[in-house]
């Protein structure tokens, strides 16, 4: 069902990216999964748009967009891991870190981008906790970072 739902709006779950330091993409402590910070790679790239500081580089619209793609990558690792995303029975927490200007205020609009793909995707299940900050930089100069806690079955 959870498959059917993302390839109705043609998102079919690839391989997911690679981790990019010393640390694994996902771990579990009893039912809880806790996805580690996902950005927005494409095939194992950081696309230019989705690189630098919103406002003054990256819009709000793309700097969404982007959070949303940090979610697929965070769905391609569970997938991978759990070998069923139906194994999911709740999302517990998001939080997003925005690559932003210092004077940015609208970091929860960017993280929306992730958190209405979850419940478009999941409904109920899909929605969460979250902590939506500011940050001077993030790895390969990405936009926008994710991570997640979910529960599984």
């Amino acid at each position: 069902m959870i498959q059917e739902k993302l390839e109705s709006i043609g998102i079919k779950l690839s391989s997911p990216p690679q981790p990019i330091g010393a640390y694994v993409p996902i771990t579990q402590s009893s039912d809880l999964v806790f996805v580690s910070g996902q950005i927005p790679l494409i095939d194992g790239n950081l696309p230019e748009k989705y690189k630098g500081k919103v406002s003054s580089q990256v819009s709000i619209n793309e700097s969404q967009i982007a959070s949303k793609q940090c979610t697929i990558n965070a769905l391609g690792h569970l997938n991978a891991y759990l070998g069923n995303l139906e194994r999911i029975s709740k999302f517990i927490k998001v939080t997003g870190y925005v690559n932003s200007d210092p004077s940015f205020k609208d970091h929860p609009k960017v993280i929306n981008g992730a958190s209405d793909f979850l419940l478009l995707i999941f409904g109920e299940k899909g929605r969460h906790a979250r902590v939506a900050v500011g940050v001077n930089s993030l790895p390969l100069d990405s936009v926008v970072e994710v991570d997640f806690v979910c529960v599984v079955h």
